[in-house]
């Protein structure tokens, strides 16, 4: 699973362009978005098809399951790894 924990840091740093950041500085249990690592909805949008495109999981933006996936990368990678 960390392996998957570290694909996902990777990701989000990628897509979302946050070069000021490497995948040791996010906490793997620490929220993404408000007080965690500040993310916001275009963000969540950008990650979304980032994870759509890279693991083939469609995500439903009016779920209450995807929107717990994603609060941090934990949960994150929990989501991903029960849809493969």
């Amino acid at each position: 699973m960390e392996k998957l924990h570290n694909e996902i840091k990777v990701l989000i740093i990628d897509v979302l362009n946050l070069e000021d950041i490497t995948p040791n500085e996010i906490e793997t249990d620490a929220p993404l978005f408000g007080d965690g690592l500040g993310l916001d909805s275009i963000d969540a949008l950008e990650l979304g098809l980032a994870i759509k495109n890279q693991y083939g999981i469609v995500l439903s933006a009016e779920s209450d399951e995807t929107k717990k996936a994603f609060y941090s990368v934990k949960t994150l990678a929990n989501f991903i790894s029960s849809q493969q």
